[in-house]
């Protein structure tokens, strides 16, 4: 049986936005609701989500990291700048019925994969050496803590307005 942790948690929310991506990807220019209520269920998971990696999970790893952790840290972070500085404003500041947002919504849909599949086999594989069990199940308390908090609510209102704003 195995014990919650963070690499846990966070693999399961990668998991949830791939298959919210591929509902997505199906829908046609017709599906204006069904689009905007997708991208709003993919904010709500990933914006959390990136958020506090960038806030703490990244931060305490790259405290512990040697040479090669340390890049493997400066490309998540790179990633995650990616998305949220360029890809999400596209994405939300494109009219959902067009064929613009269809590739748009693609383009975010595949960096958040490609950044997903990158994350769990070589950050988490180093996390798992980098920090023991029980800093991992507390790390998870810590994130499901964090994601209910004023802080963490207020740190998620201000990335999406800003995402907005363009």
């Amino acid at each position: 049986m195995s014990t919650q942790n963070i690499l846990t948690t966070l693999k399961a929310e990668h998991d949830q936005l791939k298959e919210l991506f591929s509902q997505l990807k199906d829908t046609t220019d017709r599906a204006s609701k069904k689009r905007s209520d997708l991208v709003d269920r993919i904010l709500a998971g990933l914006i959390p989500h990136a958020k506090w990696e960038e806030n703490v999970f990244y931060p305490e790893f790259l405290k512990r990291a040697d040479r090669d952790g340390q890049q493997t840290h400066a490309e998540a972070v790179a990633e995650h700048r990616a998305v949220e500085m360029r890809v999400i404003p596209d994405v939300l500041n494109t009219d959902v019925s067009t064929p613009e947002f269809a590739g748009r919504s693609k383009v975010f849909g595949e960096f958040v994969e490609h950044h997903a599949k990158e994350e769990e086999k070589t950050m988490f594989k180093m996390a798992k050496e980098l920090f023991s069990k029980e800093e991992l199940a507390q790390l998870d308390d810590d994130y499901r803590r964090w994601t209910a908090s004023a802080e963490g609510i207020a740190v998620v209102n201000k990335a999406i307005a800003e995402f907005q704003a363009g």
